[in-house]
């Protein structure tokens, strides 16, 4: 990681940090404000509310992101980022107002704003990884991307639930997401320049073709769209294990926001912890071969979480337990060591795959096999989105659900298994 520190890796850094907080700040602290205030204030029902918040904020990564993986071919690529930068302080200013203003829709239309924001810095942020270090430091490099990401996606989940509905909450939240806006284009000017692959490339608007046209293209290079494939599931098993744990900490296991602010917590440091891990299993090497191992300890934490949430003095209390009565019971550390150890897999599985791709795909394309990418990823949260309302419409408990995960996760893995390299 000595390059940690250098200026062709510490500025992308800290400004895609910066990016994903506000992306979580912004989003957490609407949901919050919805669930608590606005939505009983315009007699709206706020689950709806809440579901077409997620939606809206994902709706961009199907529309833009055959578009954003052009421009990233084709364009300089920090002049590209600085842009998004630019439209984010211009999108918090716009929220601001919202806030200010107390309107759902204007501030619904603000995240859209900030779902085309995050598509189109998607991918240069992976594509400029390649351009800016050597072969040994991708692994390395992609583990700090990811373990910054997680993290920056806790701190700003919980900064937006804790300011939010402070007294002046809206314009707390406002500030601190300018203040962020504005060092994230700071940061961004300091990346090094990355000249584009393909510049005489033509860009082409028709958004549901040019997304077909980028799977096709993406599925031409079979190891490359099995990395994604592989990408996309960690994201369906993030998703899910992430949607649940407010219900699951409330309803299974009678516990109050403070245990599910904890698990969030857990659940990033265990990505991180994996994704610095598998660096050190791999020896800096692009290396898939513990993707299959990485897979099968998943499924054994998510087997076990399961068991575990069904212990009969978890239920004990009638009051919602907090954090500090929840780590009172020695049942509940195995839980937490369960979920510690979902997230280490997690993140040993993943960074390799960000890896191989990057080192594997086409330089001259390679924004836009990363926006191909992105679209996947969608597809496979809404997965995880449509499969858990099936589940919750027959009743099934959260831990039965953590069951059912871990039997689709296995059977991943074994499907899989040939593809390991």
């Amino acid at each position: 990681m000595h390059f940690f520190f250098a200026k062709r890796f510490l500025p992308l850094f800290i400004t895609q940090f910066l990016g994903a907080f506000n992306d979580n700040f912004f989003k957490n602290a609407l949901v919050v404000l919805i669930t608590y205030r606005l939505a009983a204030e315009s007699g709206m029902n706020s689950a709806m509310l809440v579901a077409a918040a997620a939606a809206i904020f994902i709706l961009p990564y199907f529309l833009f992101s055959a578009l954003s993986g052009q421009l990233a071919d084709k364009i300089e690529r920090t002049r590209i980022a600085r842009a998004v930068k630019i439209a984010e302080i211009i999108l918090m200013i716009l929220a601001s107002i919202g806030f200010y203003i107390g309107n759902i829709w204007f501030l619904l239309a603000v995240l859209f704003g900030m779902g085309v924001h995050s598509t189109f810095f998607g991918p240069i942020k992976y594509a400029l990884l390649p351009q800016h270090l050597s072969k040994g430091e991708l692994l390395p490099g992609n583990a700090a991307i990811e373990a910054g990401t997680f993290l920056s996606i806790l701190l700003g989940t919980i900064a937006g639930g804790l300011l939010i509905l402070q007294p002046n909450g809206d314009l707390l939240v406002t500030a601190l997401l300018l203040l962020i806006a504005v060092i994230g284009l700071f940061s961004a000017m300091k990346i090094p320049t990355a000249p584009a692959p393909e510049p005489g490339l033509k860009i082409r608007y028709n958004l549901f073709t040019e997304t077909a046209k980028l799977i096709k293209s993406a599925r031409t290079d079979k190891p490359v769209f099995r990395a994604i494939l592989g990408i996309s599931w960690f994201w369906f098993i993030g998703a899910t294990f992430l949607a649940q744990f407010p219900v699951y900490a409330k309803e299974s296991l009678n516990a109050d926001a403070s245990v599910v602010t904890f698990f969030l917590t857990v659940f990033s440091i265990g990505i991180g912890i994996g994704s610095f891990l598998c660096n050190a299993l791999a020896k800096g090497q692009v290396t898939l071969r513990y993707g299959f191992w990485a897979l099968i300890g998943l499924s054994i934490f998510a087997f076990d979480l399961s068991l575990a949430s069904a212990h009969p003095h978890i239920m004990a209390n009638d009051d919602l337990i907090n954090l500090k009565t929840f780590l009172q019971y020695k049942e509940h550390w195995r839980i937490l060591v369960d979920l510690l150890g979902v997230a280490i897999c997690g993140g040993v599985y993943i960074v390799p795959l960000y890896a191989f791709l990057q080192h594997k795909g086409d330089v001259s394309r390679m924004a836009r096999l990363i926006a191909a990418n992105n679209v996947m990823n969608a597809l496979y949260m809404v997965s995880s989105a449509i499969l858990l309302m099936v589940l919750a419409a027959i009743h099934l408990p959260i831990p039965q659900i953590f069951l059912v995960v871990a039997g689709l996760n296995l059977l991943i893995a074994l499907t899989t298994r040939r593809a390991s390299i």
